[in-house]
């Protein structure tokens, strides 16, 4: 088998561009993108042809994030930014890849998670992880120049845009050294399934970058008029607002809600909100005057019958 990766490889190694690395147990290397990846075989295009690779036989993996999709033509326009082209990897490959773009927001009174969507700072998060709140600190982690990252608390935060309805917020924050944030991808179109493997990273009870893995249970969990997405993958109060991402490292979803009372029951915005929120967030400006902008309009009040007598109309809360 070693035998035969050497052949393909040195017949191809001369004609083909940089990108993505396997070193082989043999000693070759093949050079290419990896399109796919599962716990067994490595997918790699080395240009006229996709080689199938077992893991087994690959001493190591060297990933090019420039070979791994390309902007959407009009991805800057709404400021957050989708692609197309991505590679399918394992979560555990994902999650190393998309963690420094996950945040974590801190008010006086509580913590959340949140995810950078563009390189100059703006991120999404809940609504409710803000609420009533002005004094923000969201906690990064930036890269250094060696690779690594470096734990950064941030407090330069704005508050944009808030829309308690779909509980979503958009936040700014400016780097301290003047540079662009890694970001994380919107999904480029939703086409999440029942079963889907996807992962979640966020600040449970404070702990920080916690990864949590499972599936999509359900794409169509309806609740007080907006459509969720319902799925085992685990999260507790400090997840909110955190992204869940699929194996291409797109967000599909804003984590949100759990039901307390149950096991394996928790829910995430779907990306298709996060979008229209984005676009239309002039009409949920945040106004600084008032903590709870955008608009919460009450209940009308109830039809009275012929002859009864008025009620006062409690608004809900």
């Amino acid at each position: 088998m070693r035998g035969t990766f050497e052949i393909i490889f040195a017949a191809l190694l001369s004609a083909v561009a940089s990108g993505d690395v396997l070193r082989l147990e043999s000693g070759g290397e093949l050079h290419g993108t990896i399109v796919k990846r599962t716990a067994d075989r490595i997918w790699i295009d080395v240009g006229p042809k996709v080689i199938d690779v077992s893991v087994e036989d690959v001493a190591e993996m060297l990933m090019d994030d420039q070979s791994h999709g390309s902007l959407e033509q009009g991805a800057f326009e709404y400021l957050f930014r989708t692609a197309t082209g991505l590679a399918q990897l394992s979560p555990r490959e994902q999650a190393a890849r998309v963690s420094p773009t996950v945040i974590k927001v801190r008010t006086p009174r509580a913590i959340g998670s949140g995810v950078f969507v563009n390189e100059d700072g703006y991120a999404i998060t809940n609504a409710h992880v803000i609420q009533g709140e002005t004094d923000l600190r969201i906690i990064a982690w930036l890269r250094q120049p060696d690779g690594s990252t470096r734990r950064t608390t941030l407090e330069d935060i704005e508050i944009i845009s808030v829309n308690n309805h779909l509980d979503l917020a958009l936040l700014r924050a400016i780097h301290p050294a003047g540079e662009e944030f890694e970001f994380a991808l919107l999904e480029h179109h939703e086409s999440i399934e029942v079963g889907q493997p996807v992962f979640a990273i966020g600040n449970p009870h404070g702990l920080e970058q916690t990864m949590s893995q499972g599936v999509i249970s359900t794409t169509q969990r309806s609740n007080d008029g907006l459509t969720f997405i319902q799925t085992d993958t685990a999260v507790n109060p400090g997840n909110s607002g955190g992204p869940l991402f699929n194996t291409l490292g797109e967000v599909v979803g804003i984590t949100n809600m759990i039901r307390r009372d149950a096991e394996a029951l928790n829910f995430a915005i779907p990306t298709r909100y996060v979008k229209d929120f984005i676009r239309n967030r002039d009409a949920y400006t945040y106004d600084a005057k008032n903590p709870n902008s955008g608009h919460k309009y009450h209940d009308p009040p109830t039809r009275q019958r012929p002859g009864t007598p008025p009620q006062l109309h409690q608004p809900s809360r």
